[in-house]
């Protein structure tokens, strides 16, 4: 845990919070919908201690009281949003549900090691109280409220809201957002009050995206495009930021250095890093500052397969930006010195749908001379790619699973759900750069004691880059 005395939750800067201690632990939300394993999710603690007996292993695992909610993202009550306040302690771990929009909340105050549920908030609750659905993220703010934004309203199509909780009792207060004019769709989103903004994202409306990714939805408005700009003071939503028609615009990410008025976010169709920044006039825009180019191939759902960005991270000192990509099998390293114009500087392949003894056959590749050997570790072959990742504070640490969401892992990685998802650790070069995978850390989700399960999202009990935000 996050130690610092009695000056409340997190730490006073990001540079502070890369001096704080090793990780030992972490969460990951764990997943059996879509599976044919009829179990509830459950949240797995895993021991990351390399001087632990326990090393790579699951040490606790709690489950839920419901069938196939689908937990997916989690968040904290409180965070760095509120250093210096004595009077809130990070003890509790929110776990949103994306399909059946039930939000856990889970104690990891009295044992960290063995979270136990502190309460459960039914879906009923948002329906009638927010008319939203399909929780997503979830940011503690600086007042001790909670947000936590959706992707769609209770009949299943999009809506772009946002469920205000409070901190200390966990009941529904309402909408965050305020007037009748909203985004069709939601996603992901960061804020920062220096700058009276709050920026969110697109995924799909969820009906649509529940089950797979029809082609025959796309070119329809049924995926994103956007970011979208909101005030902070006003809770209006004043501005969209086109990033392009099915571009998919997922997770959003400020430069951590609350005074930075942009930052990036990964756009999975396209395939493409934008980066948004405050304009002269008080305004935002965005740029597109990385392509990854499609691989057109032969033995796949289109001509065309892009490397599907799901997940980006900056470093705490905002010096790099990490991102992975699902179906090309990567996870690439950029030094953003120079923000405008980010520089690859490590990548490593872990998986994805072009192995050279795959089914899919790379016809035409701008980047790569042949297609990748297959990722096998302590004698398993990964399947599925590097998908949710998550940086130790001091950055030399970067941690990868490799389920995406149930629906599309059941349809672009049937064998990741026959098999499990993985967690892999892979040490990072902070001086130059570089990118390594530990040969020696492997956790295997297809081993569990239900069965093989999918491990999404991984998240530090003191808080992690993904988790704080300083304002």
């Amino acid at each position: 845990m996050a130690k610092c005395g009695a000056c409340g939750p997190g730490y006073k800067t990001p540079l502070d919070a890369m001096k704080g201690p090793r990780e030992e632990i972490v969460y990951l939300p764990c997943i059996y919908r879509n599976t044919g394993i009829e179990k509830p999710d459950y949240l797995a603690t895993v021991d990351v201690d390399p001087k632990s007996p326990h090393y790579c292993q699951v040490i606790h695992r709690l489950p839920m009281p419901n069938l196939r909610d689908e937990l997916h993202h989690s968040g904290w009550n409180t965070c760095s949003s509120s250093f210096g306040d004595v009077t809130k302690k990070r003890n509790r771990l929110l776990l949103p549900s994306l399909i059946s929009s039930r939000i856990y909340v889970v104690d990891v105050g009295t044992n960290m090691r063995a979270p136990r549920i502190h309460k459960m908030i039914e879906p009923v609750d948002v329906f009638w109280k927010c008319g939203l659905a399909n929780p997503h993220t979830t940011h503690c703010l600086g007042n001790g409220e909670i947000m936590i934004s959706s992707m769609g309203d209770p009949s299943g199509n999009g809506k772009g809201g946002f469920i205000l909780l409070d901190g200390e009792t966990f009941e529904v207060k309402g909408n965050w957002e305020k007037g009748s004019n909203l985004p069709a769709l939601g996603y992901d989103f960061w804020y920062q009050p220096r700058h009276n903004v709050l920026m969110s994202t697109e995924w799909g409306i969820p009906k649509v995206l529940a089950n797979g990714l029809d082609p025959a939805d796309l070119k329809t408005g049924s995926y994103g495009r956007h970011i979208n700009v909101w005030d902070w003071t006003t809770h209006v939503f004043t501005q969209s930021i086109d990033l392009g028609e099915d571009s998919i615009p997922l997770e959003i990410r400020f430069l951590h250095n609350p005074d930075a008025a942009e930052g990036y976010v990964g756009c999975a169709l396209s395939s493409a890093i934008h980066r948004f920044y405050k304009t002269g006039n008080g305004n935002w825009a965005a740029e597109k500052v990385v392509q990854v180019p499609s691989k057109k191939v032969n033995g796949w759902l289109f001509p065309d397969m892009p490397g599907l960005i799901t997940d980006i991270l900056i470093s705490l000192d905002d010096r790099f930006l990490y991102f992975s990509n699902w179906f090309h099998g990567d996870i690439r390293q950029y030094d953003i010195s120079n923000t405008r114009k980010p520089k690859l500087v490590g990548q490593v392949f872990l998986g994805g749908k072009i192995p050279r003894d795959g089914p899919v056959v790379v016809v035409e590749d701008q980047e790569l001379n042949c297609q990748p050997e297959p990722f096998v570790i302590k004698g398993k072959r990964v399947q599925g790619g590097p998908q949710m990742i998550q940086l130790s504070l001091d950055g030399k640490r970067l941690y990868v699973s490799t389920s995406l969401y149930s629906g599309w892992d059941k349809q672009f990685y049937p064998d990741l759900v026959k098999e499990g998802s993985v967690m892999l650790q892979v040490d990072v070069n902070t001086e130059k750069g570089g990118l390594k995978v530990n040969k020696n850390f492997l956790v295997d989700f297809g081993k569990e004691p239900d069965g093989p399960v999918l491990a999404h999202e991984i998240r530090y009990p003191g808080g992690d880059c993904s988790s704080d935000i300083w304002i």
